[in-house]
This record gives structure tokens, C-alpha cells and sequence, in this order.
């Protein structure tokens, strides 16, 4: 962990490691997949980094049912700014990541690498975790969501790996401007 922290440049002293240690333990004993994007937000929080989210989920909607092509429409905040973008897939969850990638477009070049998705309790009410691991250019990142939903679990996880990469190309863009003269 603190290898990691490290090379996000995230400087942490022992006290607050030891609480983002303790942080990571606890989600991991709950059965929680603790993604890249979990671990950073938890050591932002500890070190108290205001978090700061490029894109945010404002609405979504699904349709979905036999005879009906599944659509999603989403509308994004992104950077302020309000995208609606539709788009159609081969289920729910397909047309939902669809329609978010269209408005990733918009903003940078966004891949999904890999989707995952594990049931954390059962029954038709269960708990899914859908962890997913998203590129921009040469960075990956793995982020995961959580939800009753699975359709909303995916988009939370996607959602969260975009902001995590947008926030990090952020800083690496303010970092590279303080450099040059």
C-alpha cells in the first residue's frame, strides 16, 4: 500500500498510513474488492483532500424489455459542464456504459479494459460489486461500485475510474506546467 501511495505522490505520515492500512482491512474482512481508485479516495480522505469529482452522475435512465431494442440516456456534469448523451447496447448495463462513453469522448479517450461482477449477498435483492479497470492512454486504473442495482453498481465503478484518471491526468498536467519555465 504505502509503495503505491508513494508513487501517486501522495505523502502520507505513519499515523495517517496506519489508518488508511486499517481502512482497507476493514472493507477487505467485509468481502469488498478495495480497487485503485478505493485506495486512493481513502488515503485523500484520510490526509483530508477535498474530493474533487471531474465527472458526476446527474441522471440516468434505462429501458430495457423483450421487444425493446435497451437503451440508457445519461446526463453527466463534467467539468461543470452538462453533457446528455444516448446510446443503445445489448442489455441495461451495455446501454449505460454506451451512453457514458459517448460523453468520455467528449473529454478524453476512455477504454473499458475489463468488467467483473461478484455478489456480495443473495437473492434477487443481492448486493452486486462490479469492479472494473478503465484506460486512458497508458494508465489503467481499477475502480469498483457497489449498489443493489447492478446497472447503477457499474456506472458508479466506470464513473468513479474516469474521475480517478481525469483527476490524476489533472495533476499531472498542473505538475508538468510548474515545471517548465
Amino acid at each position: 500500500i504505502e509503495t503505491l501511495l508513494r508513487s501517486w505522490r501522495l505523502k502520507l505520515s505513519q499515523e495517517q498510513l496506519k489508518e488508511v492500512f486499517n481502512r482497507v482491512k476493514q472493507l477487505g474482512d467485509m468481502g469488498k474488492t478495495v480497487t485503485d481508485a478505493d485506495l486512493r479516495a481513502i488515503a485523500e480522505a484520510v490526509m483530508g483532500v477535498p474530493m474533487a469529482r471531474p465527472i458526476k452522475l446527474k441522471e440516468l435512465t434505462v429501458i430495457t424489455g423483450n421487444n425493446v431494442t435497451p437503451t440508457a440516456s445519461v446526463r453527466l456534469e463534467v467539468n461543470g459542464r452538462e453533457i446528455l448523451e444516448s446510446a443503445t447496447g445489448v442489455g441495461p448495463v451495455d446501454a449505460a456504459i454506451n451512453a457514458i462513453r459517448k460523453v468520455g469522448r467528449e473529454v478524453a479517450d476512455i477504454r473499458l479494459e475489463d468488467y467483473y461482477v461478484k455478489s456480495i449477498t443473495g437473492g434477487t435483492d443481492a448486493v452486486v460489486e462490479v469492479v472494473v479497470r478503465v484506460r486512458m492512454g497508458n494508465r489503467i486504473i481499477t475502480a469498483s461500485g457497489a449498489r443493489g442495482d447492478i446497472v447503477m453498481a457499474s456506472v458508479e465503478a466506470f464513473l468513479s475510474g474516469i474521475s480517478a484518471l481525469l483527476q490524476e491526468a489533472g495533476k499531472n498536467r498542473r505538475r508538468a506546467s510548474r515545471k517548465s519555465p
